[in-house]
C-alpha cells in the first residue's frame, strides 16, 4: 500500500499532497455500512487511493427495510456516526461527501462529473446496471472498479452478516469452530 505524503499546515490541520497518485475527480461508492468492519475501511481505502472527492452513500432505514437483510440493521444515524468517525481518524473527511441513499442508486445517477465507481464482486452487477442508466440519460459512463472482497482468517469474505453471527469479529480472525 502506498504511503500518503501529508502536509502540516497552520492549526494542526493536515492537507493530502499524494494528488498526482489518484486517477479521478470524483468517484463513488454506496453501502449499508452496518456493523463498521475491515472489509468496509478496505473499500473506503480503495476508493480514497482513487479519487480526490468520494461520494459515500449510506442506505437510509427505510431503503434498508426493502433489501431482505437476515438480521436487523442499525439506525441510519449511528451507521453514519461511525463511518464520519473512520474517516476523521484517516483525515479523510475533507475529501468525503456522505449522503443518504433512498433508492439504489442514489447522486450517482444524477453527478454529470462523476467519473468512477467502486464496487465490489458482489455489487459489480448494480454497477453494471447504474453504468447504462446513466448512459440512457446521456450522462458521462462510469468506470468501474471492482474491489476484491477482504477475507477473513478462514478465507470466507468479512460481511457483517458474519459478525452478528459470531463467526468473526470487527477484522476477520475467527470467534467459533463451526462444527
Amino acid at each position: 500500500m502506498a504511503a500518503q505524503t501529508l502536509f502540516l499546515k497552520s492549526r494542526l490541520k493536515w492537507r493530502d499532497l499524494s494528488r498526482s497518485t489518484r486517477r479521478y475527480r470524483l468517484v463513488a461508492l454506496g453501502g449499508t455500512f452496518d456493523v463498521f468492519h475491515a472489509g468496509h475501511r478496505h473499500l473506503l481505502a480503495e476508493a480514497f487511493k482513487l479519487g480526490d472527492i468520494v461520494l459515500i452513500g449510506v442506505t437510509s432505514d427505510r431503503f434498508v427495510g426493502t433489501l431482505h437483510k437476515k438480521h436487523k440493521v442499525r439506525p441510519f444515524s449511528s451507521r453514519v456516526r461511525d463511518l464520519r468517525r473512520f474517516l476523521r481518524t484517516r483525515r479523510w473527511s475533507s475529501r468525503a461527501r456522505v449522503s443518504m441513499l433512498r433508492e439504489p442508486y442514489g447522486p450517482a445517477a444524477r453527478r454529470k462529473k462523476l467519473q468512477a465507481l467502486i464496487v465490489s464482486k458482489s455489487t459489480l452487477a448494480s454497477g453494471r446496471r447504474l453504468h447504462r442508466l446513466r448512459r440512457q440519460n446521456d450522462l458521462r459512463p462510469l468506470d468501474l472498479h471492482v474491489v476484491d472482497m477482504l477475507r477473513a482468517a478462514d478465507g470466507k469474505p468479512i460481511s457483517t452478516t458474519r459478525v452478528r453471527n459470531g463467526e468473526i469479529d470487527l477484522q476477520g480472525r475467527a470467534l467459533k469452530t463451526r462444527r
